[in-house]
């Protein structure tokens, strides 16, 4: 089995652009007395729902190389922070600080971080209309206290845009699709994040209720299935892998897992089950024994966002059993998108009694057996995927299981052919962007899996 990560390093791609705000700031944290100072900053609104939204922010480095940074504005209709990734919020009253996370605080000269969050609001949702570094307004360019007015301006455009990735950032995308629902999916929230390098130390840091950030270094390698507790964020730094087991999240609320590489798991990389309000977010998953993301036994409000799937047989599967009906009728309902299916070969999903389950804006490349089953009972809207090489794209029934319904719209297809659909499929509660199908393969091959 491989024990490393294949790497990328390109651009990560907004799934909408429903507000924007950009500003220059001056004055970055930890700045020598001479250096030369400035930053651009670009707020984004990524989706919105009745009571929350989830933001991206690109800080951009256009001054001299800087260790560490502070971001701050103010918001101006009540909006609270409730999560965030990429660094580490506070809020009092309106005032919002954004601190470096500890893989993103060096910004070289034309580098940037970007972090993302999501937040409630209510009434109104202005975007903030001004930006502050450690304390100083905006400026929009870049200053040098010790240069002379009449030296002649630098023959590069200080203001010009650079790049607007950091390869060590992962893609910042707010919460969407099931997950969102419920009173959504929060994970630890803002508590301070606990470091763990051992599988002992990460089950313990994950028991009981209490919200907590586990943040994994370096290699766990491990057996069995390690428990994870409710009001939980497993957070990989960068590189973060588990081999050899997998996160078995059971009887539990609230759980966010995300920037994790797992391999050679033992039995599931990740168990969802008999749980509510979890989101699997960008991740990769090599290949193991069974499955990548099996969400079952009446588990319910699910998103599986933004994950590298990569050569895995079985591998998710939403719903355990025929005979579970009981048990799973109502429940199950699991949105995927913006995942990279890359060689798996079946269960991409296969889906039993969820309706609706929601696969959107997802890439399936040389895909084996089959992209999505839609068995017993299950409604499954099938919409904006690229699917590429994939002769199975999508069907009804599968194995003894009978046929579900499956809806497909606005699919792309290259060396594929449009599966089979039939029957009808419950409407969909929740906001969502739709990115152009064509344009999905590039998006999500840019964007998907750890970092």
């Amino acid at each position: 089995m491989r024990l490393t990560t294949r790497r990328r390093t390109a651009t990560a791609a907004f799934t909408s652009a429903a507000l924007v705000a950009m500003a220059g700031v001056g004055a970055l944290l930890a700045v020598p007395a001479q250096a030369a100072t400035g930053c651009k900053v670009e707020y984004k609104v990524t989706n919105q729902w009745p009571s929350g939204f989830g933001g991206d922010v690109v800080v951009t480095n256009l001054g001299d190389a800087v260790s560490s940074w502070k971001l701050g504005w103010s918001f101006g209709a009540g909006q609270q922070i409730t999560q965030a990734w990429g660094g580490t919020a506070t809020q009092s009253g309106a005032a919002v600080t954004i601190s470096n996370a500890g893989w993103n605080g060096s910004l070289s000269t034309g580098a940037t971080a970007q972090v993302g969050f999501n937040a409630s609001w209510s009434g109104s949702n202005p975007v903030p209309t001004s930006f502050t570094l450690n304390g100083v307004t905006c400026t929009g360019g870049t200053t040098n206290p010790t240069s002379n007015p009449t030296t002649p301006p630098p023959t590069s455009n200080p203001t010009t845009p650079p790049p607007t990735s950091n390869p060590t950032t992962p893609p910042a995308t707010g919460l969407v699709g099931w997950a969102s629902q419920n009173g959504g999916t929060s994970g630890g929230g803002s508590a301070a994040a606990t470091t763990v390098t051992s599988s002992s130390a990460l089950v313990s840091a994950a028991s009981g209720t209490g919200a907590a950030v586990v943040r994994v270094s370096g290699t766990i390698s491990c057996s069995g299935m390690l428990a994870i507790g409710s009001n939980k964020t497993i957070l990989g730094a960068s590189g973060a892998k588990i081999v050899g087991c997998g996160l078995n999240i059971k009887n539990a609320k609230n759980v966010i897992v995300r920037n994790l590489t797992f391999d050679d798991w033992d039995d599931d990389a990740i168990n969802v089950e008999t749980s509510t309000n979890v989101w699997i977010d960008r991740n990769t998953f090599f290949t193991g024994y069974d499955g990548s993301v099996d969400t079952k036994r009446a588990s319910d409000y699910v998103t599986i966002s933004w994950n590298h799937f990569d050569g895995q047989d079985k591998n998710s599967l939403v719903g355990h059993s025929d005979d579970n009906g009981s048990q799973d009728r109502g429940k199950l309902r699991v949105t995927y998108h913006h995942n990279w299916f890359d060689g798996t070969n079946q269960r991409n999903p296969r889906v039993r009694f969820g309706n609706p389950v929601h696969v959107f804006n997802n890439l399936y490349s040389s895909v084996g057996s089959y992209g999505v089953a839609s068995t017993m009972e299950a409604g499954v809207l099938v919409e904006g995927n690229y699917f590429e090489n994939t002769d199975d794209t999508f069907h009804l029934g599968e194995g003894s299981s009978p046929a579900g319904s499956l809806v497909a719209r606005n699919n792309h297809f290259v060396g594929s052919s449009a599966g089979q659909t039939g029957g009808s499929v419950k409407s969909i509660p929740y906001a969502y962007s739709l990115d152009t199908a064509s344009s999905v393969k590039s998006i999500v091959s840019s964007g998907a899996g750890a970092r």
